[in-house]
């Protein structure tokens, strides 16, 4: 993490893209564990600790709110889903369907966090030429 003002939104970028490789790691073991039985899913909540931490005030501007972030608070929350009905007969509740549409989904949204760090990185470079 770089401790400079001009870095906070590549630091936040950074945080959710550790965030997402992290979550993409948890479904390929939840996918490992598809005929473990009585193994319950995996996953991993981030956006609503960034939701939590960005505040609900609408008459703050992001670049405000993205200042004020306590970076050390920004971590990654992964939980047991005991909610997702298993259907078989021995308990484990892993749909080998949802999961990869899940990783799918976690993979695009990585590939578009790496990007943008690129991308502001690039912007910096650029001002600083």
């Amino acid at each position: 993490m770089i401790g400079s003002d001009a870095f906070d939104y590549i630091n936040v970028l950074d945080k959710a893209a550790d965030a997402s490789w992290l979550r993409e790691q948890t479904i390929a073991n939840n996918l490992a564990n598809v005929s473990t039985p009585g193994y319950k899913r995996k996953d991993v909540d981030f956006e609503s600790v960034l939701k939590s931490e960005l505040g609900n005030s609408k008459y703050v501007s992001l670049d405000r709110k993205i200042s004020s972030l306590h970076m050390d608070h920004l971590t990654p929350r992964q939980y047991t889903d005991y909610s997702n009905y298993a259907y078989r007969l021995d308990g484990n509740n892993v749909d080998v369907d949802t999961e990869n549409v899940e990783l799918a989904s976690e993979t695009l949204k990585y590939l578009g966090l790496t990007s943008s760090i690129s991308q502001e990185i690039s912007r910096l470079k650029s001002v600083m030429k």
